[in-house]
């Protein structure tokens, strides 16, 4: 049986405006240990930018994250979900786009969730089952 993308995404993302700080983005991901923020205008879902992208795309060009926007840095071609699709949808997207997460988004582009490889893996797809048992590990930080 098919769930829907709202019954096991991450509610709530976390969110940062375009111009917020690498290093605004990264002491959250720290704090709430996360790999990820959106990137928002006006409350619309406009970019991602990930622990990855800080790393290659900012510490290794010798960027100054105190100071350097998520708008320099973050993902703008974005894949996006509704809450109201099924599970097989987003995996399809994931599959076709190479990528491990997807925001979730409502009518208005607003983001309301995200949904991780990691998080259908818990939902129940049996072949992902053996990264659920890696999502449950502690983390080797």
């Amino acid at each position: 049986m098919t769930r829907k993308v709202g019954e096991v995404m991450t509610s709530r993302p976390r969110s940062l405006p375009l111009d917020a700080t690498l290093y605004d983005a990264a002491k959250i991901m720290r704090d709430e240990g996360i790999g990820d923020v959106l990137v928002t205008y006006a409350g619309r879902l406009c970019g991602m930018v990930t622990d990855r992208d800080i790393v290659v795309r900012a510490v290794a060009e010798r960027r100054d994250t105190s100071v350097t926007p998520l708008g320099d840095v973050c993902t703008a071609d974005l894949t996006t979900i509704r809450a109201g699709d099924d599970t097989a949808e987003a995996l399809r997207l994931m599959r076709e786009q190479a990528v491990r997460r997807l925001p979730v988004v409502d009518d208005a582009q607003r983001p309301v969730g995200i949904v991780t490889l990691s998080d259908l893996a818990e939902a129940g797809d049996g072949l992902l089952a053996p990264l659920a048992d890696i999502r449950r590990a502690p983390p080797t930080l």
